[in-house]
């Protein structure tokens, strides 16, 4: 039991305040159960009095993929609850997503220089729950001048205020001095949830206050005014605000049907149909599958083979599909794709070579339609499954520089025990992955 909510009395249909929170990880199944009890709440909650009003189970990928589950109750031995329900809301919480941007000037700013003006500067302070301070930004100094306008700068919402719109935020003003003993010209406090008000056309500013000469003068005002010319904010969107925004992952597996795996009749080859357990091939594909199935509304899987001679000339082919229709590659859920694969085996002839290129062009060039209707709605995911050796290096490596500009990652799993070494140059994680021309790839996606 990881947290339970509060008892809400006499409702037969609650709504519970208590928010759980979650540690995310798309890679893994993360399964959840939820159980409702009514209580009779004498000797604490969840003793055996409780009576037990229906339970239900789901992965935390289901729930952030729909953003807002709805399932029923089930009572012990799968009997439905009645017409009972539970609905579970989810959002993100990681907060670090953005950056703001802001423009600041000062006017009329105390003179502590004798000859010249002061040259001001300014520095942000962030309050943090101990009451020490921590420097968010210093500004550069403007030379001798006393309405100073400060370059625009970028800070992460993060630093900023620890992404908390109400944290309080200590900014002073000083006039330089080269030997490092700065004047202090004033101060004044504020928060982001304050500053946001500079955005659009309006300006928020600030008395900048010297608290002893507060205490000395009898009509001071201030030091000085400190205006927020300008605020913006950019948003830095999360993987999960993509899945939360309804994107979908379309999932591709390409299993590598080579000679090198061994004839399927026989016990020791890797593509041998093993009544009582399932092969690697077999096992690598569930893994990832029941990973990405969460992520994918209509449960459609496209599958391909490579590297075999396929009915009816027998041909060899490097992109075909698994349920031997070419218009539709796509099969029902996970194990539509493993029943198709026991049933191509035996219809098919292990041959050669292994070229992995054409599979990844194939799915490109569907990622390559989606990226032209500019919606984020479709990302993919191809599995690659194979025994070893690629044999058309150059045309992958070029196939993954081209893919890395589209809404696309490469998973490969090696099966087997056979040379592997192409794969880690794939991975480019010794150095970047590039093309035979040497381009390197826009960003990591094998």
């Amino acid at each position: 039991q990881v947290d339970r909510s509060e008892v809400i009395k006499s409702n037969l249909n609650p709504m519970f305040a208590k928010i759980f929170t979650v540690d995310y990880y798309f890679e893994e199944v993360q399964k959840l159960r939820f159980e409702v009890y009514d209580s009779h709440g004498q000797a604490g909650v969840g003793t055996h009095d409780d009576d037990f009003l229906g339970g239900m189970e789901c992965t935390v990928g289901q729930i952030v993929a729909q953003k807002r589950v709805t399932k029923p109750l089930f009572l012990k031995y799968g009997k439905f609850a009645g017409k009972s329900t539970i609905t579970i809301i989810s959002e993100e919480i990681s907060g670090n997503n953005g950056y703001v941007e802001l423009a600041f000037r000062a006017k009329k700013l105390d003179d502590k220089d004798l000859f010249s003006k002061s040259d001001p500067f300014l520095e942000i302070y962030r309050i943090d729950d101990d009451r020490s301070e921590q420097l968010v930004y210093r500004t550069e100094v403007v030379k001798n001048n006393l309405s100073p306008i400060w370059e625009p700068f970028k800070v992460s919402l993060n630093s900023l205020c620890s992404c908390e719109e109400k944290r309080k935020l200590r900014c002073v003003v000083w006039d330089y001095d080269s030997r490092g003993k700065h004047d202090f010209i004033g101060e004044f406090f504020t928060t982001f949830e304050e500053m946001q008000k500079a955005m659009g056309e309006n300006k928020v500013q600030w008395d900048c206050m010297n608290p002893k000469y507060k205490i000395k003068k009898r009509n001071y005002k201030n030091s000085g005014v400190v205006v927020l010319l300008d605020l913006k904010i950019h948003r830095v969107y999360s993987f999960l605000d993509y899945i939360m925004g309804g994107c979908q992952i379309h999932f591709t597996v390409a299993i590598d049907f080579t000679a090198s795996n061994g004839d399927p009749r026989n016990s020791c080859s890797l593509h041998y149909i093993n009544p009582y357990q399932p092969n690697e091939y077999l096992k690598a594909l569930v893994a990832v599958g029941e990973i990405c199935q969460d992520y994918d509304s209509d449960k459609k899987f496209s599958a391909l083979g490579f590297g075999a001679r396929i009915p009816p000339k027998y041909e060899v082919s490097h992109d075909f599909a698994i349920n031997f229709n070419p218009d539709n590659d796509e099969c029902e859920g996970i194990q539509g794709v493993v029943e198709s694969y026991q049933s191509c085996l035996p219809k098919i002839q292990l041959y050669g070579p292994t070229n992995v290129a054409p599979i990844i062009s194939k799915v490109a060039r569907v990622a390559a339609d989606e990226e032209r209707t500019k919606e984020a709605s479709q990302y993919f995911i191809l599995l690659i499954l194979t025994d070893g050796v690629v044999t058309d290096m150059a045309d992958t490596r070029e196939a993954i520089v081209r893919a890395s500009y589209l809404p696309m990652s490469i998973i490969i799993v090696g099966v087997g025990n056979a040379d592997f070494t192409d794969m880690q140059i794939l991975d480019g994680d010794d150095g970047v992955l590039r093309s035979p021309k040497g381009e390197p790839v826009l960003r990591d996606i094998v």
